[in-house]
């Protein structure tokens, strides 16, 4: 194709002017077609949307939970405590919960390692949600969050890695 444009165009000063002009147009950012293959940011959150629900059913069911209303919500980093990917709120004796996990537009990991974390955060603070009704009576403080943060990353990696290896 430059050949054909070089041989096209006289050689001079408008020839090297249509060649940088070529060059320089289409190697800027502005002007990139997008990728088809590339999901929007709203197909992203659709398909965690859709795919944490999906989830949360069947961890809901595993966890014997299934007498509690519980939402997903898709949270952004700002909304979320610094260095968490979610949190759960919960009324125990309306038995409701909301869970809150990290919106996919700040995630940085391809689709399947996203899902994969999302997945995580949901069984992470569905074990909570199973905790409440014992930790709800004892007095909190920062060490004793701290440890049970450690538990509950635990129990959800182990409960995880028993569900990845089927």
């Amino acid at each position: 194709m430059i050949r054909y444009m070089l041989g096209r165009f006289s050689p001079g000063l408008s020839g090297c002017f249509l060649l940088l002009t070529v060059f320089s147009v289409g190697s800027t950012p502005a002007q990139q077609v997008p990728n088809p293959s590339q999901p929007s940011a709203r197909e992203r959150t659709e398909r965690a949307e859709a795919y944490t629900n999906e989830r949360l059913a069947l961890w809901q069911q595993r966890l014997n939970l299934q007498d509690w209303t519980i939402t997903i919500v898709m949270a952004r980093a700002s909304e979320l405590k610094p260095k968490t990917l979610g949190n759960v709120h919960w009324d125990l004796p309306k038995k409701t919960a909301t869970i809150h996990v990290l919106d996919p537009a700040d995630y940085h990991l391809q689709d399947k390692e996203m899902l994969q974390d999302m997945e995580f955060t949901v069984v992470h603070e569905l074990i909570h949600l199973e905790l409440a009704p014992v930790l709800s009576d004892l007095q909190r403080s920062d060490a004793n969050r701290r440890e049970e943060e450690h538990s509950v990353n635990h129990m959800a990696d182990a409960l995880l890695k028993l569900d990845r290896v089927k």
